[in-house]
């Protein structure tokens, strides 16, 4: 089987991504504040901040693909400490891009819905960035520096992802759920809308990119267009069924005007990825993909089943 480099696999994508790529290649994963151990996987601590460690990387791995999951993802974090963001969501994404073009290997990075501005929604591939915030700049940054060193770079733009997050990585909808069983009310936006999807179907779509050596950008998001209260409270159906939640904590409903944060917020960066679904990209219903998930969330909060 060929080898398939994923950088980040402790985090969130990357461990799901893992999980999906272990039957059909030999995968090796990096890992920096957060060792994990993932059964069929070889793992590497690696900085990807400096280009002679990746370099390194590259010269034992020998990879015939390389997929980029690890970023700092978090706007608040990217907005308050531009720099140190930068160099892992633009700088590494330059040197794993320019060992890639040196080798001639596939290269996916996993970009963002956050590259636009939510005006004019539903965004297409060829449809003009303006980004927000400074991690949406940062990966608009990154994307153009990658095409540039690499042309052959498949630039996958992500939409908002949940599921399970394995040891280290981190899904937003546990930490919510944890906030409701708790007693504490949750306050959601209703005017924010993203296309989700759940992390197996986000790593599905990036193996469907390798499968089919796409080049160039391309959208992964789902079907469904929701705001993050249409969201939860489809979860809260599929977890405790039509009745009111016996969580204690209720959700509420809430604008984003209403709350001040670090980072901008667009208010609909949700995605048209029929070019994905020509490809066979096929992401399930939300509520098909909740309920594949349910033990999951239950589980991780908890819950008894």
């Amino acid at each position: 089987m060929k080898k398939l480099l994923i950088a980040g696999a402790s985090g969130f994508l990357g461990w799901n991504l893992c999980q999906e790529a272990k039957s059909e290649w030999v995968v090796w994963g990096t890992y920096w504040v957060h060792p994990v151990q993932i059964p069929g996987v070889r793992l590497l601590p690696v900085d990807l901040r400096e280009e002679q460690e990746i370099a390194a990387l590259f010269a034992l791995v020998q990879p015939d693909a390389v997929i980029l999951t690890a970023a700092a993802s978090q706007p608040n974090f990217c907005q308050e400490l531009p720099q140190e963001s930068h160099a892992i969501n633009v700088q590494a994404a330059c040197h794993i891009a320019q060992m890639c073009a040196q080798e001639r290997i596939q290269c996916v990075f996993t970009s963002t819905d956050l590259v636009f501005d939510g005006l004019h929604p539903p965004y297409r591939e060829t449809d003009a960035v303006c980004p927000v915030s400074i991690y949406g700049e940062q990966k608009v940054m990154a994307e153009l520096e990658m095409l540039d060193r690499y042309p052959q770079t498949a630039v996958c733009r992500m939409p908002l992802m949940f599921g399970d997050g394995g040891p280290a990585g981190k899904s937003f909808v546990q930490p919510m759920l944890q906030t409701l069983k708790q007693g504490t009310d949750l306050a959601l936006f209703t005017d924010e809308f993203r296309t989700p999807v759940s992390a197996t179907t986000a790593a599905k779509g990036l193996l469907l990119v390798l499968q089919t050596n796409y080049q160039g950008i391309l959208h992964l998001g789902g079907r469904e267009s929701v705001s993050r209260y249409e969201f939860f409270r489809l979860l809260l159906q599929v977890l405790f069924g039509e009745h009111p939640s016996p969580l204690p904590g209720k959700i509420k409903q809430i604008r984003q005007q209403d709350v001040k944060m670090a980072a901008p917020r667009p208010p609909d960066v949700s995605l048209n990825s029929g070019l994905a679904f020509a490809l066979g990209y096929n992401p399930p219903p939300l509520r098909a993909e909740f309920e594949a998930l349910r033990e999951v969330f239950l589980k991780d909060i908890g819950w008894d089943i």
